[in-house]
């Protein structure tokens, strides 16, 4: 029980790291709200905040056990790049995590995991590639901690920026989505903010509120009302044409204004 309670911690954590860096979440709850998007846009599974919220909170800060159906750790996993639970226990290799300022490394070899920590406080490690190195072999040639942080430092600060936008670029929202545009733009109708990757991909104003159900729209759209008008959104966050925070789409909300009653 406690192994398998471990495991499912440490792939909580890498989950919620990897949805950290991706997303634009500031809070544990705007990771996750992240999160849920992009399981149900990638993976179509509807799987709420909340619930993974509760599972963070039971098992990653309070190390206590909590149910997880198998299906959600094979999302889980298949989101860190992995086919299933299974494969990403077998060949989760190497993970960096930060708890409370600490670096902790893990490295699997021949089915065994190692693992060692330090407080790192200037070296930060972006595996975004399969490494061109061997790990396993590193440390059969006697090769210290520290070197190989230093090593692993400077392998993947190659090529760590790709895909990252223009430092020039920037986005304003049309009505309907978000634009990418040069922040030199100058058209006067064009509300300029950074781009963020995100929102460019995920945030949009649904435009046909009549196509929205309880199947489809419960977990997966939010609104506002403003002036008796229901906006309703594909993604959490603010609502560009009036400034109001989203709310979860209840099933009153789409009971009374999308399906059959949406104007």
């Amino acid at each position: 029980m406690t192994e398998n309670l471990q495991e499912k911690k440490k792939l909580l954590q890498e989950v919620y790291a990897k949805a950290e860096k991706d997303g634009s979440g500031t809070s544990i709850s705007g990771v996750l709200k992240y999160l849920q998007v992009i399981l149900l846009h990638k993976f179509k599974i509807n799987l709420n905040y909340r619930t993974m919220l509760g599972y963070y909170k039971s098992i990653v800060h309070n190390d206590r056990d909590a149910t997880i159906k198998a299906a959600t750790l094979d999302i889980f996993s298949k989101y860190l790049g992995f086919d299933n639970f299974n494969d990403y226990r077998e060949k989760g290799g190497m993970n960096v995590t930060n708890p409370d300022g600490n670096t902790t490394v893990t490295v699997t070899t021949g089915g065994k995991e190692k693992s060692f920590s330090d407080t790192v406080s200037s070296i930060m490690i972006i595996i975004k590639n399969q490494p061109i190195f061997n790990v396993p072999q590193m440390a059969k040639n006697g090769m210290g901690i520290g070197a190989m942080i230093l090593v692993l430092a400077a392998s993947f600060s190659f090529g760590g920026n790709k895909g990252m936008f223009d430092k020039n670029e920037c986005m304003y929202w049309d009505g309907i989505e978000y634009k990418i545009t040069s922040c030199d733009d100058k058209n006067p109708k064009h509300k300029l903010i950074p781009a963020d990757t995100v929102r460019l991909k995920y945030f949009k104003k649904i435009t046909r509120p009549d196509t929205l159900t309880i199947d489809n729209g419960l977990g997966s759209s939010w609104y506002t009302k403003c002036n008796n008008e229901v906006e309703f959104f594909t993604m959490d966050g603010v609502n560009p044409n009036n400034g109001k925070s989203l709310k979860d789409a209840s099933a009153h909300m789409l009971m009374k204004y999308a399906g059959v009653n949406a104007e």
